[in-house]
């Protein structure tokens, strides 16, 4: 897998063994890092937070493989790691003693108790390579109520020489006592200038890196998976999608047509979708809308539906996210044809 590739599908493991260079908008997190290194004043615990798609996994591994590289003092400014040494060689092997990546069960989403156990084992070790110990937790948000108990203690004394790199999409709903123990770094949507020529090599052409930064609401990260591939085909058969059900078509039916699709992907291109309806409902300004190529749908749209029905659709998408990323299994033809029908409804009304 290449490097681009794990940091697209947020692989918190592979980001760690492959991170070689800083995305170009997070030079100045990156400065502050190294500033706190240097002076002495690096915290035990950080806290990345920030929108999906900024690259905080890939800050964090950043930082990681700098403290546990043994050549760091000699490296340049921008540089992350020599990549050379043994401690770099193991890391990217995956074998280095002295990191552990803990991450959400794939199928289940969240990070339970046991994960936080193999925490709590490997900090009750010594360093094996004598320098600092990284542990890369990354959705904090995603620990369950035990896990993150389970933690605590370790967090209020980790040691010497020791690094808690937390990262959340979603910081209000990490425990309060977890929170009040990490340092908490917010990461901004960088403006484009910042990402427009990393997002231009990218996606091969600066208008596509324009359109596609503008649909991810300004996420670097998103912009290149939104613009590539799948979503980007599963976009567009949402667009045809709901045009039919502007012209009568069946929901029932339409439904069918996003078998086997990521039900998480839909509910996410739909809520931006209603995102840009209640903006232009509110506001009737056009310009706000950041899927300029949906506006033929959202213009008869608004004219059919009011901003409340919009808002009660809204609400149950991200309901319905909420229990996809909380490690429920809803029948996901029976979530799209309700969710369809409620479309349907209020594009027709």
């Amino acid at each position: 897998m290449s490097e681009l590739a794990t940091l697209l599908q947020g692989a918190p493991a592979e980001m760690m063994m492959k991170v070689d260079t800083l995305l170009p908008w997070q030079q100045s997190y990156w400065h502050d890092f190294q500033h706190a290194l240097a002076n002495g004043r690096l915290p035990h615990a950080l806290l990345l937070a920030g929108a999906s798609g900024l690259g905080k996994q890939a800050l964090a591994a950043a930082m990681g493989a700098h403290l546990l590289c043994e050549r760091r003092d000699t490296l340049a400014a921008e540089q992350i790691s020599c990549g050379q040494c043994h401690s770099c060689m193991m890391r990217k092997a995956g074998s280095h003693p002295d990191l552990l990546v803990v991450a959400p069960a794939e199928q289940a989403k969240l990070i339970r108790i046991d994960a936080v156990r193999a925490v709590n084992d490997f900090m009750a070790q010594t360093a094996q390579q004598g320098g600092y110990r990284v542990i890369m937790l990354s959705g904090a948000d995603a620990m369950t109520v035990g896990a993150a108990n389970a933690l605590l203690k370790t967090l209020e004394e980790p040691g010497e020489r020791t690094l808690f790199v937390l990262t959340s999409d979603l910081p209000s709903r990490v425990l309060p006592t977890i929170l009040s123990r990490c340092q908490r770094w917010t990461l901004a949507h960088p403006p484009y200038q910042a990402c427009a020529a990393w997002l231009t090599a990218q996606l091969d052409d600066a208008d596509e890196a324009q359109f596609w930064w503008r649909i991810a609401d300004g996420a670097p990260l998103r912009a290149v998976r939104c613009g590539r591939g799948d979503w980007r085909q599963l976009r567009q058969k949402m667009i045809e999608l709901f045009d039919a059900l502007v012209r009568g078509a069946e929901p029932a039916a339409e439904a069918a047509r996003l078998d086997k699709q990521p039900l998480l992907d839909v509910l996410d291109i739909g809520i931006a979708w209603l995102e840009d309806l209640i903006r232009l409902g509110l506001s009737g300004d056009e310009r706000g809308v950041r899927n300029v190529d949906v506006l033929p749908l959202y213009r008869q749209a608004v004219k059919n539906g009011r901003v409340r029905d919009w808002y009660r659709l809204l609400d149950y998408a991200h309901e319905q996210r909420r229990l996809l990323m909380a490690g429920s299994n809803p029948n996901p033809m029976l979530v799209l044809e309700s969710w369809l029908i409620r479309w349907a409804a209020l594009l027709r009304s």
